[in-house]
């Protein structure tokens, strides 16, 4: 029973992996893409992505990060895969999911479901390029403008040898709209018996969680925007699976120290002229389960030096401790 976090691009950064994998819960992460097209990538680029390869493909935490490639070319992604094993990623993901026009008119992403050959001519690349060791997962949506392909690439994906499926329960045409259709995972379990298969979509708490394991009879699950709207999601629904008591959910008063630390980390990440943007991107995320959230966007969305947003975030936190008998308590 595992709970993974999802590879959101531009969102689920290393800053962001540091921060959630630090609240427990999470069992192993998956970088954002990156995108390959006819050439080796050099070291930097993958530390750029992946700066946790310097420590041991792990978080900070200990979490093991996977990295994530992208692309449409077997043999190029295939090089690339090595490079990431050689520099200590801890297994090698492959992106066969991601809606994005832009990435779907470069071919990449979901757009090569509607190839289950080539989906499986690219697994098997990679998969005889990785050492033995270094587990190929992947990443799939249950089609592109339909479902007609699903099981095909679910064969083709297991016939090449990868270690473990992720399946998003939705088309490319269906983008985040709900419902996720879980029972289509059931049917990929089906076909694959082999595969372990991890099942991924509107999992947006520990009930959601447990649904979703009972309909797609799935023991391992991924998690996306609900921990960014929740951050504690991935403990909670960890403790919901085993069986156990969860922990007390995080108020926003909770909230408000992680806010400040991932400030902080986003300006060692980033430019000083830059670090806000993730800050506000993660509140819009957050207002989804915490009205305070939404108020307190309001009032930085215009400022733009990360000193003026620290100010406005110490008094937030003044408000929602009046006195330190309360903040003790």
């Amino acid at each position: 029973m595992r709970v993974m976090l999802a590879p959101m691009e531009g969102v689920i950064d290393p800053a962001m992996r540091r921060l959630l994998t630090g609240l427990g819960g999470v069992d192993r992460c998956v970088t954002e893409f990156l995108r390959v097209c006819d050439r080796l990538l050099p070291p930097r680029v993958f530390r750029r992505l992946c700066p946790e390869l310097d420590q041991g493909g792990r978080t900070r935490a200990g979490v093991p990060v996977f990295l994530q490639l992208l692309g449409g070319q077997p043999a190029p992604l295939a090089e690339n895969a090595a490079r990431a094993a050689e520099l200590g990623a801890p297994g090698i993901d492959l992106n066969f999911g991601c809606p994005a026009k832009t990435v779907n008119r470069s071919d990449g992403g979901a757009i090569l479901l509607r190839e289950p050959e080539r989906v499986s001519a690219i697994v098997d690349a990679v998969r005889r390029a990785v050492p033995t060791q270094i587990p190929v997962t992947a990443k799939i949506r249950l089609g592109f403008e339909d479902r007609s392909p699903f099981l095909d690439n679910v064969r083709a994906i297991a016939e090449a040898g990868a270690s473990e499926l992720t399946v998003h329960a939705r088309t490319r045409r269906d983008g985040y709209r709900p419902p996720a259709w879980w029972e289509e995972i059931s049917r990929a379990r089906e076909a694959a018996p082999g595969l372990p298969i991890i099942a991924n979509g509107e999992i947006w708490s520990a009930d959601d969680a447990r649904r979703c394991r009972e309909v797609t009879g799935c023991s391992d699950l991924m998690l996306g925007r609900g921990a960014l709207c929740r951050p504690d999601l991935p403990r909670l629904v960890a403790a919901s699976l085993r069986g156990e008591a969860g922990p007390e959910p995080l108020a926003w008063r909770d909230i408000l120290p992680l806010l400040a630390e991932f400030l902080d980390l986003n300006l060692a990440c980033y430019d000083r002229g830059h670090a806000a943007n993730p800050f506000k991107q993660w509140l819009v995320y957050l207002r989804a389960y915490y009205p305070q959230a939404a108020r307190f966007f309001e009032e930085i969305k215009r400022l733009r030096q990360p000193d003026d947003i620290a100010r406005a975030l110490a008094q937030a936190s003044e408000d929602a401790y009046p006195d330190d008998r309360v903040r003790a308590a």
